[in-house]
């Protein structure tokens, strides 16, 4: 398993995707119409051999905009998509965990479905099995082509919840893999290198994204000319933005 792509939803499209076109030093991005099937517009940008999305409603009464409105933000975390290896098995699990799937599609390219958020907890969470196992549908067609210049990889995220303990618990189960003590922080470490974090706050949350650079403090410094930086951390809405080399 490995986490593959991360999006974001907010109020309107544009504002952020040229915001994030800019820090992240990305050209060309991927506009899904596909995404129409749930109401919604959408960004996909590669970084990397992952991705980050960006949705917003296209309608009135979207899941989008009613989770926006319960938060009473511009923008926020929104879901989670990881690439599993044998889709067939791993519903098995969904199934003995009586885990209920909001969506589900079955292509030759892929096998994919999307989990209640109430049932995993902060956020929608899609397992995806790619065929093959290097593409990722969802970026598009020509994705390696239109990969960020500024970071290089989607390295993990962070998840808050007042009770982060129970939060980790049902994710570590839901994937089968073993929670690990980091700082002070459980996480969840998959094969490729990449992880999931728990801490505790007020709100139960995708609170955060990590990506991996170059240069750390140089992400930080466009951040704040592009106004985007409060308290030396770079926030798009209410959703964190950091950096690791």
């Amino acid at each position: 398993m490995k986490l593959r792509q991360i999006a974001l939803a907010a109020e309107n499209l544009n504002p952020y995707r040229e915001q994030l076109f800019e820090l992240l030093g990305i050209d060309k991005d991927y506009q899904d119409p596909g995404v129409a099937e749930f109401g919604l517009v959408n960004s996909v940008m590669s970084i990397g051999d992952s991705f980050l999305e960006i949705v917003a409603p296209a309608k009135e009464n979207t899941a989008v905009g009613r989770s926006l409105a319960r938060r009473q933000a511009q923008a926020c975390g929104y879901m989670l998509l990881l690439q599993v290896d044998n889709f067939a098995e791993f519903e098995g699990q969904i199934a003995d965990m009586k885990l209920r799937k909001i969506w589900q599609t079955e292509r030759d390219e892929v096998s994919a479905c999307h989990i209640h958020p109430k049932d995993i907890g902060g956020a929608i969470v899609s397992f995806d099995e790619m065929r093959p196992p290097a593409d990722w549908l969802w970026g598009g067609s020509n994705w390696r082509n239109q990969r960020a210049t500024n970071v290089t990889r989607i390295i993990g995220c962070q998840m808050s919840s007042p009770d982060p303990d129970t939060l980790a618990d049902r994710w570590s189960r839901t994937m089968a893999t073993p929670l690990q003590q980091k700082g002070q922080h459980l996480t969840l470490n998959f094969s490729d290198g990449t992880f999931i974090q728990f801490f505790r706050a007020a709100q139960e949350e995708l609170h955060s994204i990590t990506f991996q650079c170059e240069d750390p403090q140089a992400q930080y410094i466009k951040a704040a000319e592009i106004g985007i930086c409060i308290d030396e951390q770079p926030r798009i809405g209410v959703l964190n933005l950091d950096f690791i080399a």
